[in-house]
């Protein structure tokens, strides 16, 4: 584990100070993140936020609706660089909350405004935690551009682009986990080869949960990301009345890849040592959070909004009273998440 050299006493009170801004700011940026962080232990809580605080600025910038594509490009650009070299950081904020979107939410905005806050924690964490943020946030943003100058009603081509989306959406997110969490603890070091091949499927599943949870509404702004060779079909004017076996078909399948996928991220927590139950319940929320979503999804597959398989309260409590009350051992956790999966077949 890397050492790094103490922060002076008016450092670390300004440290703690920001830090705190920062925590109340973040349940309004993201609820889910917002449950499932601060389970982390302390040192990597702080580090995780800030990653996830970084994320949500270029993922604003990414879905503006007034920016123009070669703003996106240069502010998008401007962020990874000022993240590297903690320069010119005010004066980027000062420079990019007013060209946003008159829809952008406050939350956001107060974000970007909170720029250099977020910055200035980063500063102080350690060598290794600052190299893991800047190459998650660059590879990121790699593609995001590239993804930019294809979104449109119409989907992507294949499946294969689908994976390279949630590879740079989410699994290099994953990627960037398991190096803190093998920083963090040495037990979880032993094992960090075998889960950074299981962070991608990790962060995939995620993903395509999100993609199909969010359909309807990713479509009102001119999006879709379901691959059009598991369709076979022009997506550019699918509705909820276009509804039939076929795309029944192809959502269920999508659905059953997603959840192949979360087994695989169970796997990835299993390898986290039973001694680090923050870090397991951190991802294994997660995890049962999205096979929630596919459950519901399974129970009503022709659903037109969100609204329509939003998930119960009382499951999210009972996933976090399980998890409490019995502990996060392997079968505890292996157990339930098969009790909640839904029973895809496996022959479509």
């Amino acid at each position: 584990m890397e050492m790094r050299t103490p922060l002076p006493t008016h450092e670390i009170f300004l440290f703690h100070e920001a830090d705190a801004c920062l925590t109340a700011l973040f349940p309004r940026v993201s609820r889910t993140f917002a449950l499932t962080v601060p389970e982390l232990p302390a040192p990597l809580r702080t580090v995780v936020m800030n990653a996830y605080l970084l994320g949500r600025i270029l993922d604003t910038i990414e879905d503006d609706t007034v920016l123009t594509l070669d703003q996106k490009f240069y502010y998008g650009q401007k962020l990874v660089k000022i993240i590297e070299t903690k320069e010119n950081i005010k004066e980027f904020a000062l420079e990019l909350a007013p060209k946003l979107a008159g829809q952008t939410r406050k939350a956001e905005l107060e974000l970007i405004q909170h720029l250099p806050l977020v910055i200035g924690m980063i500063s102080a964490f350690s060598e290794l935690q600052q190299k893991s943020i800047e190459r998650c946030m660059r590879l990121m943003w790699n593609g995001m551009q590239n993804f930019l100058k294809r979104r449109s009603l119409n989907g992507l081509e294949t499946m294969e682009d689908v994976n390279d989306y949630c590879y740079h959406a989410a699994g290099v997110v994953g990627e960037m986990l398991t190096e803190l969490f093998a920083d963090y603890s040495d037990e979880i070091a032993k094992h960090s080869s075998e889960m950074q091949k299981l962070a991608i499927s990790f962060g995939r599943g995620l993903q395509i949960t999100n993609f199909l949870y969010d359909h309807w509404e990713d479509r009102q702004e001119g999006l879709c990301w379901f691959p059009r060779d598991l369709y076979k079909m022009n997506l550019t004017y699918l509705k909820p009345e276009n509804y039939d076996e076929s795309y029944e078909k192809a959502q269920t399948k999508l659905a059953s890849i997603a959840h192949e996928n979360l087994r695989e991220a169970l796997q990835y927590t299993l390898l986290i040592p039973e001694s680090e139950p923050g870090i397991r319940r951190f991802c294994y929320w997660a995890i049962i959070l999205s096979v929630f979503a596919l459950r519901r999804i399974e129970k009503k597959p022709s659903f037109s909004k969100n609204a329509e398989i939003k998930i119960p309260r009382t499951w999210v409590m009972i996933m976090i009273l399980m998890t409490r009350i019995f502990g996060v051992k392997d079968q505890v956790l292996i157990q339930f998440f098969n009790l909640v999966s839904p029973k895809f077949d496996s022959t479509q």
